[in-house]
């Protein structure tokens, strides 16, 4: 449907889909609530089996498309935001393939913004490994690295701290691959601008800059993905104009770490997390 075609309303009611491997999912989820009001969400966290930065790419992609399908089955979605970069770069595009109708916006570290934004043409991107070592980074990374000096981390251990809450470790872990990135700062040759590539580390900027300074430029991927899901929706004709919006909240795992994590980060009130599984072919 264009933008301008009558709009079904019993479409236009209809939840959007946010998935991620755990809580990291809740950044993107803030920014689609803060760009569309009016939707309503349904956000799954697949905790039993997070965090997906340390699962190989055929574990990933079992899991995305179970969920995929049981968002769609069982709470009639109109759209879903692949939430996640692992997820993203090993299974959106059997998703798409699957369900070519549905409308499926995924994340991908911000290189081109950062392309455009940074003064000194230093980048670091940190990310998972599986993200890093994806054939979708590796192209990207490819078009624009005559355009810039990227110094790419892979960062072990990071998502999953902060899934945990380990203050300590997430402090150390900082220290350890920022102190890999290189120097960080304003001038010539230094690195002015940060690519965080996983959904989970907006919630540690705190933590991040102590080792970058205030002078360092930090990029995530919550804006543009809410403003897509938006244009997409529009298109569609499936834009929600009025309503009250919500949240439903669903855990792979015992529901209570994401309950803590959504008082923790995410703006605004939700129901309480409930358990929900999903099962396939992947062995837990």
């Amino acid at each position: 449907m264009s933008a301008g075609a009558a709009v079904n309303s019993s479409d236009a009611d209809r939840p959007i889909g946010v998935f991620d491997s755990g809580v990291g999912g809740l950044s993107v989820l803030n920014a689609l609530r803060a760009e569309l009001p009016h939707e309503r969400f349904v956000y799954f966290a697949d905790t039993a089996h997070a965090p997906y930065g340390e699962r190989g790419d055929a574990f990933v992609a079992k899991r995305t498309t179970a969920i995929a399908r049981h968002l769609i089955d069982a709470h009639g979605i109109k759209a879903l935001v692949v939430a996640c970069n692992t997820a993203t770069a090993a299974a959106i595009h059997q998703v798409r393939a699957a369900y070519p109708t549905l409308p499926v916006i995924g994340v991908e570290p911000a290189l081109k913004p950062a392309v455009a934004l940074s003064k000194t043409g230093h980048i670091a991107v940190i990310a998972t490994r599986v993200t890093l070592e994806s054939r979708k980074f590796e192209a990207l990374h490819g078009s624009l690295a005559a355009q810039a000096h990227f110094h790419i981390v892979p960062c072990d251990g990071l998502a999953g701290a902060i899934e945990r809450a380990e203050s300590d470790r997430i402090a150390a872990l900082c220290e350890k691959y920022l102190g890999a990135a290189g120097a960080f700062g304003d001038q010539p040759g230094q690195i002015d601008t940060l690519v965080l590539g996983c959904t989970h580390y907006p919630f540690i900027t705190g933590e991040l800059r102590r080792w970058t300074g205030h002078a360092v430029r930090f990029i995530d991927t919550g804006a543009p993905v809410a403003q897509q899901t938006r244009r997409l929706l529009l298109n569609d004709g499936q834009l929600q104009a009025g309503g009250t919006g919500g949240v439903l909240m669903l855990s792979s795992a015992e529901p209570g770490a994401l309950d803590a994590a959504a008082a923790r980060w995410l703006d605004g009130s939700v129901d309480r997390a409930i358990g929900a599984r999903v099962a396939d072919t992947t062995a837990a």
